[in-house]
């Protein structure tokens, strides 16, 4: 049973904001802190990525593990019982689950279809989750991050090995056949 009453809860649930959240300011000046320059909710690339780095050809979503469901196995309706696991890092409300599991179901495949979209067309796409910026693991995860991005670039950008190149040598002389 909820604690709050219903206007209660919905004020709560109403002041949660998608844009600028903790985590993602969290990212956002660990990135900048370390060289990278990005822009913001990229409104022209599908989902509307919280970060895009287009010199890296990535985008980046930081997702809250509550509203994307992270490590979470949605439940599966046997019998009227919903059978959850809450072992992953973010639980499943008790009350009116059956709206919270369409919901985190529906949010799950919404963004599996904008990286399958992004990644059509040529882009890179990076998720971070909440329970990755917490005090312990932050430094981490942002250290990882870098040198993802790092790694990213230098694949793009990389120089064929000589090997790689043409598969004819370029001639800088003609091979005599039109000479008698």
């Amino acid at each position: 049973m909820d604690k709050l009453s219903p206007q209660q809860r919905h004020a709560n649930m109403a002041a949660i904001h998608a844009k600028d959240t903790k985590p993602e300011m969290i990212v956002r000046r660990g990135l900048w802190s370390r060289g990278f320059r990005y822009r913001l909710n990229h409104k022209r690339l599908p989902g509307h990525p919280d970060l895009v780095l287009r010199k890296y050809k990535t985008c980046i979503f930081i997702n809250g593990c509550f509203w994307h469901g992270h490590n979470v196995t949605l439940p599966e309706m046997d019998n009227g019982d919903w059978r959850i696991n809450n072992s992953a890092c973010c639980k499943i409300p008790k009350t009116n689950t059956e709206f919270w599991v369409k919901k985190i179901k529906r949010n799950q495949e919404r963004d599996l279809e904008v990286k399958h979209q992004l990644n059509a067309m040529g882009w890179n796409c990076i998720t971070i989750w909440e329970c990755e910026l917490k005090s312990a693991k932050r430094e981490a995860t942002l250290d990882s991050l870098a040198y993802t991005l790092n790694e990213i670039f230098l694949q793009d950008k990389r120089v064929k090995m000589y090997g790689e190149q043409e598969t004819q040598p370029f001639i800088a002389a003609d091979d005599g056949s039109d000479y008698k």
